[in-house]
């Protein structure tokens, strides 16, 4: 292989999509499915991130235990959400290329050291 097939061959791979064939939606003025589902899946984006924020700062047990499942529940929407998506094809990745993936696990590999917690010492901080 040449150094341009090997070029246009990176590049292939570098523009694949990892994604379903798309349900077509009619283009009008109007909200389609593909709208509504959108922003249903942007609310509970916003939604969860506040819940988190809420499940930080509540001080009550009962309060809390109320949050944690309602973020819970609404975690679950978000994904349900999302993975209808992907299914009809209107939400894909770009394909990362295995040599990128590497570089960054090594990288972050590295840090796990510097952790307070790190895996080897039963959860307690290193001192």
């Amino acid at each position: 292989m040449n150094n341009n097939q090997m070029q246009n061959q990176g590049q292939q791979q570098q523009s694949q999509k990892i994604k379903n064939p798309k349900t077509q939606v009619p283009q009008t003025p109007q909200m389609t499915d593909r709208d509504y589902i959108n922003d249903m899946l942007t609310t509970e984006k916003h939604m969860t991130g506040s819940y988190s924020v809420a499940l930080n700062e509540a001080s009550h047990q009962a309060l809390y235990s109320d949050l944690q499942q309602i973020f819970t529940e609404t975690q679950q929407c978000q994904r349900d959400l999302f993975n209808l998506m992907f299914e009809k094809g209107w939400y894909s990745f770009d394909a990362e290329q295995q040599q990128s993936l590497n570089q960054s696990y090594q990288q972050y590999s590295g840090y796990q050291s510097q952790m307070p917690y790190s895996q080897g010492n039963g959860g307690q901080m290193s001192q």
